[in-house]
């Protein structure tokens, strides 16, 4: 077991790391120097930005709510968690059934430190935090924390949100398969997929800034984020922009250029 002290070794604050530039430019705290200056390249690129990131995280909301008041779904794998932003995950479908269960899965050491802010979970419910690389599916399904509160005879919610445009080809399918493939029929997949469709030149930018501080992303077309839930069935209204994913009266004001995520909730047969 990883020691505080082993964990503060593992921070590297002479780099930017994109949950922490996410949580700068949502106007979080756990940032360093480096994020702030990555972050604020990133905004003159392209300034809608801050609003992407929102809306990507409120279609996590509408979606976890979806399959835990209209779904069922009582057990929940959070791949690529990132740092603890209220509300999280285990909060929004713990207020619908306080008897569900979370796992929550990030390899990045600061998430780890904070870990704690995602273990308070209802007392009828259950969440856990594994410390692992979605690049590493079995140690994720192999955890005990993974073993212990995930039973799979009942359908399960297999969430990764923000951050496929991280996981490169030729390895991003597979990934998402071998986390999916032990799940029973009746679990469900939500995702989003970033795609530079909307603003081509604005988010063009935007991440070939992301490249020059090390962290390469791939942007999907609407054909290639489709081809991920081949074999599923998507829950209308399939793929779509994520804030108009079910959306509620906040997003009816987005403009769709200030949009870079699909999103989409199928589920496995």
């Amino acid at each position: 077991m990883s020691t505080s002290q082993d964990r503060q070794n593992r921070i590297v604050t002479s780099r930017a790391h994109s949950a922490r530039v996410y949580d700068y430019i949502l106007g979080g705290k756990d940032h360093y120097p480096v994020d702030i200056k990555a972050g604020d390249a990133m905004c003159e690129h392209w300034p809608a930005l801050p609003v992407h990131m929102r809306e990507n995280r409120r279609f996590m909301h509408r979606a976890a709510r979806f399959l835990a008041e209209e779904q069922g779904v009582r057990q929940f794998l959070d791949i690529g968690t990132g740092l603890p932003t209220s509300p999280n995950l285990h909060e929004v479908v713990q207020e619908a059934a306080p008897e569900s269960h979370v796992v929550y899965v990030d390899n990045d050491p600061i998430v780890l430190a904070h870990a704690r802010a995602l273990l308070q979970s209802s007392p009828e419910g259950a969440t856990a935090y594994v410390d692992a690389d979605m690049h590493d599916p079995d140690t994720i399904l192999d955890s005990s924390e993974f073993r212990d509160l995930v039973a799979l005879d009942r359908p399960v919610g297999l969430m990764v949100i923000g951050i496929m445009h991280f996981i490169l080809p030729p390895d991003d399918r597979r990934l998402v398969r071998r986390l999916l493939d032990p799940l029973p029929s009746g679990s469900y997949l939500a995702m989003t997929i970033g795609t530079a469709d909307f603003a081509p030149e604005e988010v063009g930018r935007v991440a070939e800034e992301y490249g020059r501080q090390g962290m390469p992303m791939a942007l999907r077309d609407l054909a290639t984020a489709t081809s991920f839930f081949d074999g599923l069935d998507l829950v209308e209204p399939g793929v779509t922009q994520v804030h108009t994913w079910r959306p509620g009266p906040e997003q009816a004001a987005i403009d769709d250029r200030d949009i870079a995520m699909y999103g989409a909730v199928a589920r496995k047969p």
